[in-house]
């Protein structure tokens, strides 16, 4: 029997980013997925801010930034006029804020930047791999899962099972947990990658009310164009290329423009479901398995990749010795992230009817770069807390700083990997680094010391009026800001999150 200490099931964004994480901290793992080869839908295609903050620490950003794009202006069709229309603000990179912007970006391109990443790790997908069934998730302890695969039959006891496995998930299932929320079948919509003729790409393009429809076609990075086609009441959801060519046509009222090809189509009814829980003894949800949202506002593909940067670092140092109760935090932390999300994706596609420029327009919440675990379990009031800007469950922005010697940095650099930093921001707040102690298991801590003459741009981004000492957990979120009591703060960190 095969011995593992995470058995992740699903290889979509959500499992891809558990798996790259795992890879990189030495965790024993394996990722199956039932599927043949990786998704070949362009289904969720833009990729928040935040988002890429997650790529750049998983070292796979440059990769999706060379095959994104920035959003297109909107072209509005309202019979011989086209209305151009931003649907979000323009947005250049600041040093707090280095990828600002929203990039579209085909989901089977995301996909494959993952899988990229996790070959260079050393791992890689097994596909035609389906779990069959598994034991043991609900009192703790170890799970031993049957999979089947090329290799026939097998059995896998593993510390976690994970399910990244969607929102028909076998791993929730089998776990018995609830997924509540409702399906609308009449609502349905064809959504589709196609090959266009007589349509400029340089617009996503958007009939609101044609004929009782409503169709978009947005430009995807190459040649082709993601299709998204409302069908009537008791409509037939027909996807052959000449049906979809013949729809399209109908509805837009342009006989000169024609649908050429169909590599991928879907049909979508809007689903909105969270998991009640999202854990079960040693079985986990990430993802669609635990969440599943309308595809307005581009929010499912991003929330997924952000619970497995907040799950991996967690079952890492569980695994290496930390308390048990560190993993209860994934769903204290996620789940009111995911419940908030659904509602405003919910919002958004509602108003595509009645109100779909409302519906396209694009602000601050979708970039989800203001997402806070403040007031979560691990982000309680500490000896010696400060009232800055950024707190304790914030994320950590960006920032520049220079050395004494003069090296400049950033603090995504610092950050970038799988340990915790401690940046130790003032002259007063570098002597206080001596004598502070950290487990010599797990996630290792690396101390950043930034002089006051070269921490302007820290204090800028942090709103710090004093020397501080601020703990960054290796997902990017802020586990503390210290001005006092240096010690003291870090114990009471280590004692939570960290191998005793």
């Amino acid at each position: 029997m095969t011995q593992l200490d995470v058995l992740i099931v699903g290889a979509g964004p959500a499992g891809l980013t558990l798996a790259c994480d795992l890879a990189r901290r030495g965790v024993r793992h394996r990722i199956i997925d039932a599927a043949d080869a990786g998704f070949s839908g362009s289904r969720a295609k833009g990729v928040q801010p935040r988002t890429l903050e997650v790529f750049d620490d998983l070292g796979l950003v440059d990769d999706v930034l060379d095959r994104s794009l920035r959003y297109p202006l909107l072209g509005v069709h309202v019979g011989p006029v086209t209305i151009p229309w931003r649907m979000m603000a323009r947005h250049e990179p600041t040093d707090d804020v280095p990828y600002p912007e929203t990039r579209l970006i085909p989901q089977y391109d995301t996909d494959a930047c993952l899988r990229r990443r996790l070959a260079d790790l050393g791992g890689a997908v097994e596909f035609s791999t389906r779990l069959v069934e598994y034991d043991g998730p609900t009192t703790g302890g170890s799970v031993v899962a049957t999979v089947v695969g090329p290799r026939g039959e097998e059995a896998i006891r593993a510390r976690y099972i994970v399910g990244a496995d969607g929102g028909a998930s076998a791993v929730r299932s089998r776990a018995g947990i609830a997924f509540v929320g409702d399906t609308d079948e009449g609502d349905r919509m064809i959504v589709a990658d196609v090959v266009v003729e007589g349509l400029a790409r340089n617009r996503w393009h958007v009939w609101p009310r044609s004929g009782g429809r409503f169709v978009a076609l947005c430009p995807l990075p190459g040649d082709s164009f993601q299709l998204m086609l409302r069908l009537k009441g008791g409509e037939t959801p027909e996807r052959d290329p000449a049906a979809i060519d013949r729809m399209v046509r109908e509805a837009t009222g342009r006989a000169g423009l024609r649908v050429r090809g169909v590599s991928w189509s879907s049909v979508f009814r809007p689903n909105v479901r969270l998991a009640e829980r999202y854990r079960a003894g040693s079985a986990f949800l990430v993802g669609d398995a635990a969440h599943v949202h309308t595809p307005a506002g581009a929010q499912g593909l991003n929330t997924g990749v952000q619970d497995s940067h907040n799950l991996g670092w967690k079952l890492a140092q569980v695994i290496a010795g930390a308390p048990d109760e560190l993993l209860d935090t994934y769903e204290a932390e996620r789940r009111p992230v995911a419940a908030r999300v659904l509602g405003l994706s919910s919002v958004l596609y509602q108003s595509i009817s009645n109100r779909p420029l409302a519906a396209a327009k694009r602000g601050d919440e979708e970039r989800q770069l203001q997402l806070s675990y403040r007031g979560g379990p691990l982000a309680t009031e500490i000896p010696g807390a400060t009232d800055s800007a950024v707190q304790a469950g914030d994320r950590a922005p960006d920032a520049r700083f220079r050395l004494p010697d003069g090296h400049q940095g950033t603090l995504f650099d610092a950050f970038r990997g799988p340990h915790f930093t401690l940046l130790a921001v003032g002259d007063a707040a570098i002597e206080a680094l001596g004598g502070l102690a950290w487990p010599s298991k797990g996630a290792e801590l690396e101390m950043v010391p930034i002089p006051t003459a070269g921490a302007a741009g820290v204090t800028a981004a942090y709103g710090l009026r004093q020397p501080a000492h601020i703990l960054v957990r290796p997902d990017g979120y802020v586990a503390h800001v210290a001005t006092r009591d240096w010690q003291a703060a870090l114990r009471r960190a280590s004692a939570l999150m960290c191998p005793r």
